[in-house]
């Protein structure tokens, strides 16, 4: 691949010189691996080095965007021409007020050079040690293992220059054995805080001897680890928890803000300057990330803005716009719920009989203006009764409001994890959401799962 340097020297002498009323480049680059592996053996390994240039440009309010991978000047000259002449054949958009202006952005490391020294062959023998470890247990492992560097800058005609590396690795296993699976994961952008035995170990302690058992539907007090309510987040900030859903109608926040939707338990917000996270100081325009409080103890506060939606209600970015052409809104991907008093095991011994979910798979959305979602429990869903943990139970479907759910919280555990999602596919660009264990009464199982 061609130096980001010369990449962005060019880029900078095209925007310049650029006949748009205003110019915006964004440059990607990213060097991606993931290696797959089964009980069996490690089946595969595959990698993408990748360099991709939008351009955005503004005639009046007309915006047209063109996206290439074909970064010599020439070319580069040739996809600005093609982006003028589209924008000149659209009709106007009068939302649109205008590219952000240059902003200072906080100096954040996002990168560590250990990530180089994930070779195949050490993943390889990383996954070897894990095997070992599970197989001691009578147990057998799967999953994936994924590692990257990824480079971001943005330049724009009024003074936007902001660039970042970053580095990023993912582990997220399946233990399992005759009888049930047990799910552990960890990412980081510093692959030396990886402790395999650890994670090995976590993975194991969700499968079980016996056979599951099957347990009728119905609502029931359930223990949500870190992995299951991250599944809410996500879910709530795709969902609500920006501009461009409330602008559309489409938010379950509607005209609740300042209202006491949720537990004063809960609180929810988004801030990719939290060094608790997946930091990420800008957004893909150059806007510096700022901290979006969305609930605060349980009340409905704010939301995300890219420049668009911004624009509309004559308000600024809050750094959170996704890459352009992006018609689902400034999606908050830096998410964290606040932790609470609890502890697990005091949660655990509080409950006289409910369930205990490791995770959740196959979400869909069922009624989005009430944050209604369905899915599946996962890989260690447990019976509890007089506080103890017993035997497993066959997996249950869930169909439950997000929003009646966290006004049911019971008790939030002290200690938060970073979660992500289980594969990267497509452009490179890991993020992470930072739960904690929950505790919520009440909560609806509608079926059990064959699977």
């Amino acid at each position: 691949m061609a130096s980001s340097q010369k990449i962005l020297t060019n880029l900078k002498k095209l925007v310049e010189q650029s006949p748009a009323d205003q110019t915006e480049a964004l440059l990607m680059t990213e060097d991606s691996s993931l290696t797959r592996f089964t009980p069996a053996s490690v089946h595969q390994h595959v990698a993408e080095r990748n360099q991709t240039v939008i351009l955005r440009v503004v005639l009046g309010k007309k915006v047209a965007v063109v996206t290439t991978n074909l970064l010599s000047p020439s070319s580069l000259r040739t996809a600005l021409d093609k982006a003028v002449s589209l924008a000149r054949s659209l009709p106007p958009n009068p939302d649109f007020r205008s590219l952000p202006q240059a902003r200072p952005i906080p100096e954040v490391n996002t990168f560590f050079e250990s990530i180089r020294r994930l070779t195949p062959g050490k993943k390889i023998k990383a996954i070897q040690e894990i095997m070992g470890l599970v197989k001691e247990k009578r147990a057998s492992v799967s999953g994936a293992f994924s590692h990257g560097t990824v480079e971001v800058a943005v330049l724009n005609s009024l003074g936007v220059e902001a660039f970042q590396q970053y580095s990023d690795f993912s582990l997220h296993l399946i233990a399992q054995n005759d009888h049930s699976s047990g799910y552990a994961s960890f990412v980081s952008r510093d692959p030396d805080r990886l402790e395999i035995e650890s994670l090995a170990r976590s993975a194991v302690s969700k499968i079980s001897m016996e056979r599951p058992v099957e347990i009728s539907p119905g609502e029931y007090e359930v223990i949500l680890e870190p992995d299951a309510a991250h599944e809410f987040l996500s879910f709530m900030g795709f969902l609500g928890f920006h501009a461009l859903a409330v602008q559309e109608g489409r938010s379950f926040l509607g005209n609740h803000f300042g209202e006491k939707l949720l537990d004063e338990r809960v609180t929810i917000y988004d801030d990719g300057l939290d060094p608790h996270g997946l930091q990420v100081p800008f957004d893909f325009e150059g806007v510096p990330k700022q901290k979006v409080l969305f609930f605060d103890k349980g009340v409905a506060r704010n939301v995300t803005y890219d420049s668009l939606t911004a624009g509309r209600e004559k308000k600024e970015s809050t750094g959170h716009a996704l890459t352009p052409p992006n018609t689902e809104g400034p999606i908050p991907v830096n998410l964290f719920m606040e932790g609470g008093h609890s502890s697990l095991e005091g949660m655990i011994r509080s409950i006289r009989r409910g369930i205990y979910v490791t995770r959740f798979h196959y979400t869909n959305v069922v009624e989005p203006m009430k944050a209604v979602i369905t899915g599946m429990t996962r890989d260690g869903t447990f019976w509890i009764e007089d506080g103890e943990v017993r035997n497993p139970v066959k997996n249950l479907r869930f169909t439950e409001s997000i929003l009646k759910a966290l006004s049911r919280v019971k008790a939030i555990s002290r200690e938060r994890k970073i979660c992500t999602s289980g594969a990267v596919y497509g452009r490179r660009f890991v993020t992470g959401t930072v739960a904690p264990a929950l505790q919520i009464d009440g909560f609806y199982f509608s079926g059990v799962s064959s699977l």
